[in-house]
């Protein structure tokens, strides 16, 4: 009998083992990612705006780390490849930091709607998405400030950020739009992978954002630094920039992020829930 009990237990503990040496199935991903989603649906509105305005701030790291790596490097074919590595710094800073960015939140916070379809889950996922957004363009708009207006960028640097500004929004309302949605998809992609990442979260972000940047994909908040600067310098006008980038990148931010990864997530599992 206690050598039947003492086998049992070696069974359960090795399969134990097994489980915590496998890959986490997509079940787990997702209902980690649904928790963390509700917790961010639940947090205070302050909290959400400071979090949010400190994302849109730390993003201009993206702007500014590729303007940098343009200034510097050879003007070689290669360079390019180097040069849009300066890109994943900004959200680096933000993924890692917790710090709230509206790309993530076309994810985390549809799961617990996905799974309650409940009115108020819906009204509480706007109402983040909304906060969140505003606070990343708040950001944005502050440290495009610092780079207009003040000596703190170096101006060959500045340069650079200008450069890349015409880039990122002289694409037309159409183009913005198509690019915009790979972007949506890798960043609610890299969410999904983070769970399972452990030590190698660093590498992920750094690998699939540079993907982004490589690409020539268009980010909402990040694209919202250079849109800022161009509006502070009078380059662009505001209507514009609302028009022709801001309003298409962040439909196709959206429908990257939520129509088309969400849905493929919540159709890996819709049918292991319970609620499902």
């Amino acid at each position: 009998m206690n050598t039947a009990t003492h086998s049992d237990t070696e069974k359960k503990e090795e399969e134990n083992k097994v489980r915590e040496a496998g890959a986490i199935a997509p079940k787990l991903i997702y209902e980690i990612i649904r928790r963390e989603g509700e917790e961010e649906m639940s947090r205070p509105k302050r909290s959400l705006v400071w979090s949010g305005i400190a994302a849109g701030v730390m993003i201009s790291l993206s702007v500014l780390g590729e303007a940098i790596f343009r200034t510097y490097l050879p003007d070689a074919p290669s360079s390019y490849i180097i040069e849009n590595a300066g890109y994943s710094l900004g959200f680096l800073a933000v993924i890692l930091g917790r710090m709230q960015l509206f790309t993530e939140n076309t994810i985390t916070t549809v799961l617990p709607v996905m799974v309650s379809r409940s009115w108020g889950s819906l009204l509480a996922m706007l109402r983040l998405w909304g906060i969140v957004l505003a606070a990343n363009v708040v950001g944005a708009f502050a440290v495009a400030s610092l780079f207009v207006f003040t000596p703190a960028i170096a101006p060959e640097i500045m340069q650079s950020v200008v450069d890349l500004s015409h880039h990122a929004t002289g694409m037309g309302a159409q183009m913005g739009f198509w690019r915009a949605i790979p972007a949506g998809v890798i960043v609610a992609l890299i969410v999904w992978m983070l769970p399972q990442a452990d030590g190698a979260g660093f590498l992920l972000i750094l690998t699939f954002t540079w993907l982004i940047a490589a690409g020539d994909f268009t980010h909402i908040v990040a694209g919202s630094v250079e849109m800022a600067v161009l509006i502070l310098m009078g380059d662009l006008l505001p209507s514009a920039a609302i028009s022709t980038f801001f309003l298409p990148v962040l439909a196709g931010n959206i429908i990257g992020g939520t129509v088309i990864f969400t849905l493929m997530a919540w159709g890996q599992v819709r049918d292991e829930l319970p609620a499902a």
